[in-house]
């Protein structure tokens, strides 16, 4: 007769349980041994079955060969722990899916239907190349087919949710650090006096909910000194109205040119359907989430920087953004990272580091640049003639679009002003200037 004993051993996973079996499989069972072991997988669990050919008739050989049965069961445990201890020294077994991932990506990617065209693809191979519709009953492969979606199920929801998670603080981390910036603009701005190329530049902190917004700039001029003979009259020259580089009052009307235009965002540039940007005078900033629902390698992606052409984009896709720049870039010193997989990020050098970008690639949505905030900090980075050569720019350029005169025009004006001033015999009323 046969005596069978069934032993069940647990592993982490199954790809654990296999690199087990592999491992038993090695060795080949001894010669002239009367104990017969068959091996086999269940899900996690390294199934064994141990037979021996027990005879009753003689006693002694029946205990025998029952003595021979516990000695090999032994030695198969002493193969287990064996192969436990190797598995604890040297970590988890491979992932075959990480192998596996860069062939299904491709695959993935030059199917022209998505995730469709790929499942069409794979069940097309399983009908042409095995026995998966046949070799069983149909009901069975269903049953295959469901248990694998309901197991990937769980830890597809599960990861998606933490990249929601970790992305959502990784914004709220990006907007704590941009608070900070701009309060360390608000204290050097407070520190630094009159420090502005115009004396009489002041930058308060107004939140976006008050009816004026945003910060205002205005030019205060000091009066004329009055002569003791009184000839020359005491002058107050009206201050300049101040330019709003903040959001819009309530019923405030924007100019015909700005209609349609977006507000920009706390970086002055825009947040956008697939994409965030931001600007300083100097450089851009780009950032393209990933939404694929999972993380991508550098290799996956695909960046060409030219001096007026941008394009980006994933292999075997249509491109994310793509199209002539609002400007020119110094393309040997702009660059891109791939943010953990999930965001790829743009860095934009400007070559004309005078303007404000309207958009990154023409044909996109555009903000106000009239609206802009530029950082205090980051002009006190620029030496001291580029700084106020900068900020010369930046206040003629409001005056223009204000119309109103420049300080090169303003200049000449108390020039001129001095000077009728300087000859009240003259009369002045019947001239006309340019």
């Amino acid at each position: 007769m046969q005596h069978t004993l069934n032993v069940r051993v647990p592993f982490p996973t199954k790809s654990a349980a296999e690199i087990a079996f592999r491992a038993l499989k090695v060795d080949p069972e001894p010669q002239r041994s009367t104990v017969s072991v068959q091996l086999s997988i269940e899900r996690e669990f390294l199934c064994a079955k141990f037979t021996a050919n027990v005879s009753l008739e003689p006693r002694l050989d029946a205990v025998s060969q029952l003595k021979k049965l516990r000695v090999a069961i032994n030695h198969w445990l002493d193969s287990m722990s064996l192969i436990y201890e190797t598995m604890a020294e040297f970590g988890d077994p491979p992932d075959m899916s990480d192998q596996l991932d860069g062939l299904f990506l491709n695959i993935a990617q030059n199917c022209p239907d998505g995730i469709r065209g790929m499942l069409d693809a794979f069940f097309g191979f399983l009908s042409r190349r095995t026995d998966f519709y046949y070799g069983a009953a149909i009901t069975d492969a269903k049953q295959l087919v469901l248990e694998q979606f309901e197991k990937h199920k769980t830890a597809a929801l599960d990861r998606h949710k933490q990249e929601k998670e970790e992305m959502k603080a990784k914004e709220e981390r990006e907007r704590r650090r941009r608070a900070e910036r701009a309060e360390e603009a608000l204290r050097k701005s407070a520190g630094d006096g009159n420090d502005n190329i115009h004396s009489g530049v002041v930058i308060e902190e107004v939140k976006d909910d008050e009816e004026a917004g945003g910060l205002k700039l205005q030019e205060e001029q000091e009066s004329a000194k009055s002569s003791p003979k009184g000839d020359e009259e005491s002058e107050e020259k009206a201050p300049v109205k101040p330019v709003k580089v903040g959001p819009l009052a309530e019923g405030e009307e924007e100019d015909e040119d700005d209609k349609g235009k977006l507000k920009p965002n706390d970086g002055n540039g825009a947040d956008l359907d697939r994409y965030r940007w931001t600007q300083t005078l100097q450089d851009l900033e780009v950032r393209i989430p990933i939404r694929m629902g999972k993380r991508i390698k550098s290799r996956d992606v695909i960046v060409e920087f030219k001096r007026r052409h941008l394009k980006v984009g994933l292999r075997g896709q249509e491109p994310i953004l793509q199209g002539e720049l609002y400007n020119e870039i110094k393309a040997e010193e702009s660059s891109w990272t791939l943010d953990d997989g999930l965001e790829i990020v743009l860095s934009l050098e400007k070559v004309d580091k005078m303007f404000w970008w309207s958009c990154v690639v023409k044909g996109e949505p555009e903000i106000n640049t009239r609206r802009v905030q530029p950082e205090n900090s980051k002009l006190g980075d620029l030496d001291g003639e580029t700084r106020g050569m900068v900020e010369k720019m930046m206040y003629d350029q409001r005056q223009k679009q204000l119309g109103k005169p420049t300080s090169d025009e303003q200049k000449k004006q108390e020039l001129l002003k001095k000077f009728m001033d300087a000859h009240p015999e003259m009369d002045f009323s019947k001239c006309r200037f340019d």
